[in-house]
């Protein structure tokens, strides 16, 4: 079963040119042939057997990776891992892999005792750069880049750092009992204004509620992402399958999408009446795409209320944006349609200003602050993923 560390290829939304990830999410090709990469990734769960599955997804030609080193990691901060939890990853027995253009592939299981909670650094050495860089921009965890082959080293002194993931998808932690629950969201989930290396997304503060209870949790939140129109990653839609269905025993998956595609339908030019109502059925029909996909699959779909973006500069919304959220919360929840409700609408909103995000929660009229992600793992009710 995986572990919370599931990494939504977000910067390359898809393999045409004009979806190629922005300049800023990438590392400069000159920065990849024989290089090791660093990342650090935090579990979930704790175990004694993991595997690691890396992404070409958004690649045109085949990726090698010379070699790939899993570790304990000694510090949040720095690249220092723990010599001693040092394991060289196997793909079919080889230490080179391959990945073909588009796909991904998963490690050989690795012997490796973590405690719940643990972080995790994931050493690659690269012969070459991707054709497409398959990353998340939006890691909110320090990456290092050292030239040469240095998977198994124990720091990286003079390395160049980035705040994004690379290749990495996700991490199993083997265990027979475990759930697992995802989350797919936007930039919210994503964890927008949390600082690198510091764990305080809101799917962080409920990480720390579910310890013990062996359940899983993997954020899936990509900056940007709506349901029905591709941004800084696919849709929502698109990335159901590969995001949510595909992870190791999933049972549950938390949805908080549409504030983005209720955001930019009017953010450069009012739209009209009958637009507005157009957007509010096409994002409800998507919601009933995803449940009916995940109960084909046995799993339970936990609907999320849209946040107020009332004071939001960057969309602006009018009254008829409200209207429209208004309507998509209604809808999500009435009985019947999701398989339980959190009401962060409720949970954050200003009682006084209910278009507004309550100010002791509100970093910029979209997301919340640092007290407002506390908020909102601390208004999800446990009992939505069983005892």
């Amino acid at each position: 079963m995986p572990s919370r560390s599931s990494l939504p290829a977000g910067s390359a939304p898809g393999p045409a040119p004009k979806s190629a990830p922005d300049e800023k999410n990438r590392l400069a090709a000159e920065d990849y042939p024989d290089t090791t990469l660093r990342q650090i990734v935090r579990l979930t769960l704790g175990g004694e057997t993991l595997r690691v599955r890396l992404s070409n997804a958004f690649g045109t030609a085949p990726l090698t990776i010379k070699a790939a080193h899993v570790a304990v990691s000694s510090d949040l901060a720095s690249a220092r891992i723990d010599p001693a939890t040092d394991r060289a990853l196997t793909f079919s027995g080889r230490a080179e892999v391959t990945i073909p253009a588009g796909a991904d592939y998963w490690s050989d299981p690795v012997s490796l005792k973590v405690a719940p909670l643990t972080s995790l650094a994931i050493s690659l050495h690269y012969a070459a750069a991707p054709s497409v860089q398959t990353g998340h921009p939006g890691s909110r965890a320090t990456s290092y880049i050292l030239a040469g082959d240095h998977v198994a080293a124990p720091d990286l002194p003079g390395a160049k750092t980035a705040d994004r993931w690379l290749q990495i998808s996700s991490v199993d932690i083997v265990s027979a009992k475990a759930k697992t629950v995802v989350a797919l969201g936007d930039s919210i989930t994503d964890g927008y204004g949390v600082q690198p290396n510091t764990n305080l997304r809101w799917t962080d503060g409920l990480i720390e509620r579910l310890k013990g209870r062996n359940i899983g949790l993997l954020n899936l939140g990509i900056g940007g992402n709506r349901v029905l129109l591709d941004g800084l990653g696919p849709n929502a839609l698109a990335r159901f399958e590969r995001d949510v269905l595909s992870q190791s025993g999933v049972t549950h998956v938390v949805l908080l999408e549409g504030v983005n595609d209720l955001g930019t339908l009017t953010r450069e030019a009012p739209a009209t009446p009958e637009a507005h109502k157009a957007l509010v059925e096409q994002v409800i029909s998507g919601y009933r795409q995803m449940i009916d996909r995940a109960h084909g699959r046995g799993v339970k779909v936990i609907g999320a209320t849209i946040l107020p973006y009332g004071r939001s500069a960057y969309y602006h919304p009018g009254p008829q944006s409200e209207a429209d959220r208004q309507a998509i919360n209604a809808w999500i929840r009435a009985p019947g349609n999701f398989d339980g409700v959190i009401d962060w609408d409720k949970a954050l909103r200003d009682p006084a200003n209910p278009t507004h995000l309550l100010s002791a929660y509100d970093n910029d009229g979209l997301h919340p602050n640092m007290a407002g992600y506390k908020a909102m793992a601390d208004a999800v009710p446990l009992s939505l993923f069983g005892n």
